[in-house]
């Protein structure tokens, strides 16, 4: 038997790497060749050592299995023989060589991304620990980074959370822009607001389970109904995102290569799609979920039942990105025989959305290729995070705000309210000067008109000379 450090058995790490893997799986549940390493249904402790043992047992299984039908080992030289440690199975190897394989998932402090080794020595024998005289395998580096992976959790999580909540008032304000200003109204736009609705929507259901549901480990172990349908929606929500692009796609689609820069279109079935069909996929993963694979609130990804929604996804944007070469085909040729500015508008707005599809739906395309290494694996999390949970920022952004026509329409809102400030300010300026000469007027002195003064300044030339002024200065300020 191996030995393994005293940190392995030590309950508060344990908590803590628990709590840290919890939240990695939940902040990139996207992506299965990452969140997949460890359990995130966080059974309680009796349940976790039953499931290890029982996983224990079937690893130990398959390895005897394995050690019968494999041939034996044919190369000259000495060498050590295969064997079972407790916890991994190991191939005849050569002697002077140190193997090495990826850790195992049986325990939650353990990362399956990490090495464990074992030395097989110059005489072929299996490495024999110095203070027991036993053999040996080496699984310190399965958890010697758990206080680097809790911090690097927690950056995670919270870039999550702010980058829904930026992603929701970019949106927002991208929403009260399209509505504001009738002059942008048309199917486009219309299929635009569409589009930030559900990113707005997936947004909202993903803080509130990233807020209400993640922290709380009691209420994942309860299992309640409240959490399932929350993440019922998520799926759902996702959906909608990626069909209502697809949406975009097809209009544009329809636009330009069929119906030949017809503007008006039959938007139902706009509608039928990008709210109406991702129901299916979400429906049936939450039945197939139900049924098969009934984890605590459905956030483990140990199962290929996620395909359900996310294969349609893939899908969608591959049919979204041919759409898309077509079009940018049929409008280079029409831009090179007609150079019509019709044309070079269109393109623009192909162009953006050419740039979101694979943009946005990388993760369901490279997801099965996490480097294996630290660093490039952290830097892939940290990527795939942006790429995630920034989406409706990026939306908003390439469709709204660097979009020709609504800077335009805010140009020309900005102009008008200039002017329009300004004449108000020329008109208060006026109002002041009337209600100013008015005032001089009503303010002579009444002894100005009295003849029975005895000053002979107030009844001399002054007096009258003072008036006259007054006066005057009222024709000035009229």
């Amino acid at each position: 038997m191996k030995m393994v450090s005293s940190d392995v058995r030590d309950k508060t790490v344990r908590k803590h790497v628990e709590h840290c893997c919890f939240l990695v799986i939940v902040v990139i549940r996207m992506v299965p060749g990452f969140a997949s390493t460890v359990d995130p249904t966080l059974m309680p402790i009796v349940n976790e050592e039953y499931i290890s043992r029982q996983r224990i047992i079937n690893s130990q299984f398959k390895c005897y299995e394995k050690m019968k039908k494999d041939s034996p080992y044919s190369k000259s030289g000495l060498y050590c023989n295969r064997t079972w440690d407790g916890w991994l199975c190991w191939d005849d190897t050569p002697a002077g060589i140190n193997v090495t394989q990826n850790c195992p998932d049986y325990f939650p402090d353990f990362d399956p991304t990490e090495r464990a080794s074992k030395y097989c020595d110059e005489n072929g024998n299996w490495f024999q620990h110095p203070e027991s005289n036993r053999t040996w395998s080496n699984y310190t580096l399965c958890n010697s980074f758990t206080s680097e992976k809790l911090k690097m959790a927690y950056i995670l999580y919270y870039m999550a959370i702010v980058g829904h909540a930026l992603s929701i008032v970019s949106l927002m304000i991208s929403l009260g822009i399209f509505f504001y200003f009738k002059s942008l109204s048309c199917q486009r736009i219309t299929l635009h607001k569409n589009l930030f609705t559900s990113y707005v929507l997936n947004s909202v259901f993903t803080i509130v389970h990233l807020t209400a549901v993640v922290p709380d480990t009691d209420l994942v172990r309860s299992d309640p109904v409240s959490c399932k349908v929350l993440q019922f929606f998520s799926q759902y929500m996702l959906g909608c995102n990626y069909f209502w692009m697809l949406c975009e796609g097809i209009y544009l689609h329809t636009l330009i290569v069929v119906a030949v820069f017809a503007e008006e279109q039959h938007l139902h079935w706009y509608y039928l799609l990008g709210w109406g069909f991702p129901l299916v996929p979400a429906s049936i993963h939450a039945f197939a979920r139900t049924k098969y694979f009934n984890d605590n609130c459905w956030m483990s990804v140990e199962t290929h039942l996620l395909y359900i929604v996310h294969g349609p996804i893939m899908a969608a944007l591959l049919v979204n990105l041919f759409f898309l070469l077509n079009i940018v085909l049929v409008l280079v040729t029409k831009l090179r025989d007609t150079h019509r500015a019709e044309s070079n508008m269109y393109m623009k707005a192909v162009r953006a959305t050419l740039i979101l599809v694979p943009l946005l739906g990388i993760q369901f395309v490279i997801f099965p290729w996490r480097p294996d290494t630290r660093l490039a694996g952290e830097i892939y999390d940290y990527i795939m995070n942006i790429l995630m949970h920034y989406q409706g920022l990026l939306v908003a952004t390439i469709f709204c705000f660097f979009n020709g026509e609504v800077q335009g329409a805010l140009k020309r809102q900005w102009m008008q309210y200039k002017t329009q400030w300004g004449q108000r300010r020329r008109e208060h300026c006026s109002m002041r000067s009337t209600s100013y000469t008015a005032t001089s007027i009503t303010e002579v002195p009444i002894y100005l008109y009295h003849h029975d003064s005895n000053s002979e300044q107030l009844n001399g030339k002054y007096g009258d000379e003072s008036e006259i002024t007054a006066l005057n200065s009222g024709d000035t300020y009229a």
